[in-house]
């Protein structure tokens, strides 16, 4: 574990990590993973985000701060319980933001998100991949599809995705998504735990 200002790695070649301060680090195997981030747009307009600076939304995905704004895909931290950042959550919650945009227009009262995840799946290269398949509320199951056929499946989910949003911009309101009630109970337990620190300070 490397740590410090001068160990931002600057190249990674064949053989080796070239890191800021000049060291040349020899690596037979070099693995670079990276997170997910959130355009700072949210925080630098001055609206509550929550700590990776995805916007607090009410469930209907609607600005705590500002009920003028919508937020759309990973960008949005509904009860302060975000959805897993994902490309399958992003097209989700983007629909949903613009279901929400489309109610209130109409004059209705827009639907809190419901949202479940069949599935989570990874590439690895363009010949391997995992397909693990996942309960309701995100937890894995047992039961997973790797090598040729994971990416396969990726590959699948893939092209899905970008159907959907084809479809979408075709016939607006077509696009749905495995619906489930895991959210309930995070807001419940939430709602308590925010009872009982209130209790405690009083």
């Amino acid at each position: 574990m490397l740590d410090g200002p001068d160990t931002k790695a600057t190249a990674v070649t064949r053989h080796a990590v070239h890191l800021g301060d000049g060291r040349e680090l020899p690596s037979e195997v070099t693995i670079w993973t990276a997170g997910f981030g959130v355009p700072d747009l949210a925080a630098r307009s001055g609206l509550s985000t929550d700590a990776m600076g995805r916007l607090l939304t009410d469930e209907t995905l609607t600005s705590m701060a500002d009920k003028h704004i919508v937020a759309a895909g990973d960008s949005a931290a509904p009860s302060d319980l975000p959805f897993r950042m994902s490309a399958y959550a992003a097209g989700c919650l983007g629909a949903h933001a613009a279901d929400t945009v489309l109610s209130r227009i109409a004059g209705k009262r827009p639907e809190p998100v419901n949202l479940s995840f069949p599935a989570m799946c990874v590439s690895l290269g363009r010949r391997a991949g995992v397909f693990q398949f996942a309960h309701k509320d995100d937890t894995a199951m047992r039961l997973y599809v790797g090598g040729r056929a994971g990416a396969k499946l990726k590959e699948l989910s893939c092209r899905f995705s970008v159907r959907h949003l084809v479809n979408e911009a075709r016939k607006p309101g077509s696009h749905t998504w495995p619906k489930g009630d895991m959210r309930r109970q995070l807001l419940e337990d939430k709602r308590g735990e925010a009872s009982a620190t209130a209790e405690r300070a009083a």
